[in-house]
């Protein structure tokens, strides 16, 4: 068995800025994986998280450190073992289910049991940092699709979450402070998520501060982002948390995230699947975790000015899955 790997970086520039409390993206940089077996060519992709302090170049670094080996024709469950959990590791992984999948004339809901032919995925569609009058007018174009995902920050998420509800009073709703509240904030801001009606209080302390969540009774579910990558992230995640969110990029891949929404849900917790600023080429392998999740936030591809031919697209509030032959076999 000889294969061919193919490894680049890739820029994707995004239609308008993206802000959440760490800073302003204007653009995905991705690193996009082809391993070739024949005339068969298996496709990955990976959004590198500096947060996790990975680089375009150190991923593409370690993925080729295993050339030799994926060219020799090693596998996911080898893939495993060869290389941690993160960027790099998911483009490799995807790429593989991808090869694996369309050289045994296979699909991806056939493997993992998802329905088929894919079902719209009702999507999580982002309100970035702003101002509350800038961020009453974004929601105000989302005012009628099903699920909204605020963005916020220490300064004043009070006026933020009032005036997005103003202006969505009908959406469920996920508020995202990307690490930055305190745990006081938390516990004084119960009362407003509870009048507001918020569904979900995603990652609201740094992840090393996770501790104070032990013991905590929320009024609305609190999901783990930055503090859970792998299944065996689960053993040290304190019980204030009732959901965590999974992405490929984080867990190093399908073959892992799949493994983590499994042993999640054996502990009574519930899955969202999440994504960075992405192409489709990161979401087509996402959904074979979204489909059977409590939330969905998948819209990186929607920021986009162009994505990959072919990609999702969205409706509405509605992610509709990619042209057939896009990846996965389906």
């Amino acid at each position: 068995m000889h294969r061919t790997l193919t490894v680049l970086g890739e820029v994707f520039p995004l239609a308008t800025p993206f802000r959440i409390s760490r800073g302003v993206k204007t653009a995905a940089e991705v690193v996009t994986v082809t391993i070739a077996q024949g005339d068969v060519i298996g496709r990955g992709e990976c959004v590198p998280y500096p947060r996790y302090g990975e680089s375009v170049d150190s991923s593409i670094a370690a993925i080729e450190r295993l050339r030799p080996a994926l060219e020799s024709g090693m596998g996911r469950q080898e893939l495993l073992d060869a290389l941690s959990a993160g960027a790099a590791r998911n483009a490799v992984d995807c790429a593989l289910w991808d090869l694996e999948l369309k050289l045994a004339g296979s699909d991806i809901a056939a493997a993992t049991g998802i329905a088929r032919p894919l079902r719209p995925l009702a999507t999580a569609m982002t309100v970035g940092l702003d101002t509350p009058d800038a961020m009453e007018r974004a929601a105000a174009v989302l005012s009628q699709v099903p699920l909204i995902k605020v963005k916020v920050d220490r300064g004043e998420p009070a006026a933020q979450l009032r005036a997005v509800r103003a202006a969505a009073p009908q959406p469920r709703m996920i508020v995202d402070p990307n690490e930055s509240w305190t745990m006081a904030e938390v516990s004084d801001l119960q009362g407003l998520m509870r009048e507001l009606r918020i569904d979900l209080l995603e990652q609201p302390l740094p992840a090393h501060e996770d501790a104070e969540l032990g013991g905590f009774k929320s009024a609305i579910p609190i999901a783990a982002d930055e503090s859970i990558h792998v299944a065996a992230d689960l053993d040290g995640l304190p019980d204030g948390y009732r959901v965590v969110n999974i992405k490929l990029d984080k867990a190093g891949g399908l073959t892992a995230a799949l493994g983590l929404a499994a042993a999640a849900r054996a502990r009574g917790l519930e899955v969202m699947t999440g994504c960075m600023i992405c192409s489709s080429l990161s979401i087509a392998p996402a959904w074979a975790v979204a489909a059977g999740s409590a939330f969905v936030d998948l819209d990186g591809p929607l920021w986009l000015s162009a994505d990959r031919d072919g990609g999702v697209t969205g409706d509405n509030g509605h992610l509709l899955p990619p042209r057939p032959g896009f990846w996965g076999g389906i």
